[in-house]
C-alpha cells in the first residue's frame, strides 16, 4: 500500500472513530437533558410534623429514584392535600384515615365529589391535643364552652377531628365557643399572647410548637381529657379512632397522663399513578427508613407491623405488590 493510500485509509479511520465517540457524546446529552419526572408532596403548616417529613421525604426519593425529582409542599394539611390530589395537582400527599374516609366516600368537607386516593402507606398514629394554660378556667372538655377556642387552621384535619369531638360532646362550634381558625405556631402565639384559651392540634407527640410555649418562662400547660368523646366519635362515623394515653414526659411541666383519641396518618395517591411509581415509592421510603428516622421519630412507626392493620382506603396496586413480597396478605 503506497504512503498515500495508507495515509486515506488512517484519515477515514480517525474520521470514523471521532463520529463514534461524537455521537456517544450527543447521546449521553440527550439522556441527560431529559427532564426529571416531578413528584408533588402534600404535607401540612410550620410547627407540625407532616411538613419535616415530607421534606425529608422529598430528599431521599429524589436521591434514590433515577429521574425523579420530588419536593415537598406547605399546605393547610389532610383535606387541602386529598383536594389537591384529587384535582391533579399534586401526586402524593400526607392525610389522616378520617379525612381521607371523608374524601374516597364523597362525605363533607368533599361535596358530592369523590376523590379516587389510594393507600401508599400506614405512617404513624398521630394524636389529638387540647392546648390550654393555666388561668384559662379551662380543666375539662365542658369547660369550653364560652370560650376563644382555634379548632386548626381551615380545610386540615384537625379542623375536622376537632369538630367531630365537639359535636360528640354536644358542644357548637358556630354558638358554643368563639371559633378561630389557626394552625400550630399561629396557636401557639395566640394563646401565649391570650388572645386565645385553647386550641386543637392532632400530630405527633411531642409537637415542637406546643414544647416551645410549654417552655415560656411564666407558662404551665395543660393537656385536656378527650378519651370521653371517642365512643361517639366511632358510633356515628366508624372504626376510625383509638384510645391514647399521652405520657406526663410529652411536655416540659406536665404532671399528669392525658386520655385522648389517636387516629392514623396514612401516605396517599391518586389511582392514576403507575404501580411502577406507586412501588418505587414505597420500597426506596420503606428500605431508606433511617435516613427518616433521622429527621423525624415519628418515622419510626414506618413498619411492616403496622402496615398489617390495613387502611380503610384500599391500598394502591403498587404499593400492594412490594407488601405482598414482604410477606403481607390483604384481605380482598
Amino acid at each position: 500500500m503506497n504512503v498515500g493510500r495508507r495515509r486515506s485509509v488512517v484519515s477515514r479511520l480517525w474520521r470514523t472513530a471521532l463520529a463514534t465517540v461524537a455521537l456517544a457524546l450527543l447521546t449521553a446529552n440527550a439522556a441527560h437533558a431529559q427532564p426529571a419526572q416531578r413528584l408533588s408532596i402534600t404535607t401540612g403548616g410550620l410547627g407540625g410534623v407532616y411538613l419535616p417529613l415530607g421534606e425529608s421525604m422529598a430528599q431521599v426519593l429524589s436521591r434514590y429514584i433515577p429521574g425523579l425529582r420530588a419536593t415537598a409542599e406547605v399546605t393547610r394539611g389532610s383535606v387541602e392535600n386529598l383536594k389537591l390530589i384529587g384535582a391533579g395537582k399534586a401526586e402524593v400527599g400526607f392525610a389522616m384515615v378520617d379525612a381521607a374516609w371523608q374524601a374516597a366516600n364523597g362525605l363533607e368537607p368533599f361535596g358530592k365529589g369523590r376523590v379516587d386516593v389510594r393507600t401508599l402507606m400506614l405512617l404513624y398514629p398521630n394524636r389529638m391535643q387540647i392546648v390550654t394554660v393555666d388561668g384559662t378556667g379551662i380543666a375539662r372538655l365542658a369547660d369550653l364552652k364560652g370560650k376563644r377556642v382555634s379548632t386548626g387552621a381551615p380545610g386540615s384535619g384537625v379542623e375536622l377531628m376537632a369538630m367531630r369531638v365537639l359535636e360528640a360532646i354536644g358542644l357548637d362550634a358556630r354558638n358554643d365557643i368563639t371559633q378561630q381558625h389557626l394552625g400550630a405556631v399561629e396557636s401557639v402565639n395566640a394563646i401565649r399572647d391570650r388572645k386565645i384559651d385553647a386550641f386543637f392540634w392532632v400530630g405527633g407527640v411531642p409537637t415542637a410548637a406546643i414544647t416551645d410555649l410549654a417552655r415560656t418562662p411564666g407558662t404551665k400547660v395543660r393537656l385536656i381529657d378527650h378519651a370521653e368523646a371517642l365512643e361517639a366519635m366511632n358510633r356515628k362515623y366508624g372504626p376510625l379512632y383509638v384510645k391514647a394515653v399521652i405520657p406526663p414526659s410529652a411536655y416540659p411541666g406536665m404532671e399528669r397522663p392525658v386520655e385522648g383519641i389517636d387516629v392514623w396518618n396514612i401516605l396517599v395517591a391518586s389511582d392514576r399513578m403507575s404501580d411502577r411509581m406507586a412501588y418505587d415509592i414505597v420500597k426506596t421510603l420503606m428500605e431508606r427508613k433511617p435516613e427518616l428516622v433521622s429527621v423525624r421519630r415519628e418515622a419510626t412507626d414506618i413498619d411492616l407491623r403496622f402496615q398489617a392493620i390495613g387502611s380503610p382506603i384500599p391500598y394502591h396496586s403498587g404499593a400492594r405488590k412490594y407488601f405482598e413480597e414482604r410477606g403481607l396478605r390483604f384481605a380482598d
